[in-house]
């Protein structure tokens, strides 16, 4: 049974269609579309999640955008109700979204795609992927990196070097259980993911979203953070995007904003929000969706989009009760 998902400050709607998409080697996702699905002017927006997350973490930009826009969010494999799956690597995590794209867009519309950490790599490692080259219209990335990421993480305060490493390593890809959301968890989690100015109820709602992420999925999937190398990925998005990230990120600290910036082929800027931390989509939600909203009005114009309602190319996508 998949784990319930918790709530976040804000809960956004109930979806209008909900879709289990196959992935190409067969792994089932969950899909979730909220706003006004058969309007041709609505714009499509597209959210990819990251590491031990969920779709309830983007609640706030699901609530804010689905007055006007389609908005698609999905559980990453292992994720939410996404069941778990063996293969775990950036090439599944690509397999996937170009399944969700071809699933829920209709033939030609083209979407917003907004992915945060592991989402973010999601999206650089599907740079070259046919479906992203056609469906995507620009790109936001949210708090992310394409290489060396357990070296440069400041989750621990020491100094960066062998040692630091080593030990940000064994905590980020350890098999123990993080149990209940106690006041002690949240004081750790509060010090590696969010802003040292974040509410209580903020970090309240990363730590049920982060909990609920079974172990071993959490432990699969840092293996695959620990040796993730996209920068070629980067190199060959061409689709414009732009780079946002918490200064106060512990986890993927702005210096990995500003490498993405300068390798990205058509960078439309990177934005430092000053006192966030990693959870950028949760601790700063306004500034967000404000991103995301004002690419798809330069990059989806009004009237430019085709009836949307369900593809006649998503052979792989089943209705979910």
């Amino acid at each position: 049974m998949s784990p319930r998902r918790p709530a976040l400050p804000g809960a956004p709607p109930a979806p209008a269609r909900v879709l289990t998409v196959r992935s190409a080697d067969g792994a089932p996702l969950h899909v979730e579309v909220h706003g006004p699905e058969g309007d041709r002017r609505a714009p499509a927006v597209v959210l990819v999640h990251g590491w031990t997350c969920s779709t309830a973490f983007w609640a706030e930009q699901i609530r804010a955008l689905a007055a006007d826009h389609r908005v698609i969010a999905y559980d990453q494999r292992g994720h939410g109700r996404s069941p778990a799956h063996p293969a775990c690597g950036t090439g599944a995590l690509a397999d996937d979204l170009e399944a969700v794209l071809e699933a829920t867009l209709a033939p030609g519309e083209r979407a917003v795609i907004a992915g945060h950490s592991m989402g973010g790599m999601t999206v650089m490692a599907a740079a070259d992927r046919p479906a992203l080259r056609a469906r995507a219209a620009a790109v936001l990335l949210c708090s992310t990196g394409s290489s060396r990421l357990v070296a440069s993480a400041k989750v621990l305060p020491l100094r960066a070097g062998r040692a630091r490493t080593w030990l940000t390593r064994r905590i980020l890809l350890s098999r123990a259980p993080l149990g209940p959301v106690t006041p002690l968890s949240l004081r750790v989690l509060k010090y590696g993911i969010t802003g040292p100015g974040s509410a209580p109820h903020v970090v309240e709602a990363c730590a049920r979203i982060v909990h609920a992420c079974p172990r071993a999925v959490r432990h699969a999937w840092a293996r695959v953070l620990d040796r993730v190398q996209l920068d070629d990925g980067v190199r060959r998005l061409s689709v414009p995007t732009e780079v946002l990230v918490g200064a106060a990120d512990r986890l993927t600290p702005p210096l990995h904003a500003r490498a993405l910036a300068a390798a990205l082929p058509h960078c439309l800027g990177v934005t430092e929000l000053p006192g966030i931390g990693h959870m950028t989509p949760v601790e700063a939600p306004e500034q967000v969706t404000g991103r995301i909203r004002a690419l798809a009005a330069t990059h989806l114009p009004a009237g430019a989009h085709t009836s949307a309602g369900v593809p006649t190319s998503a052979v792989h996508a089943e209705e979910s009760a």
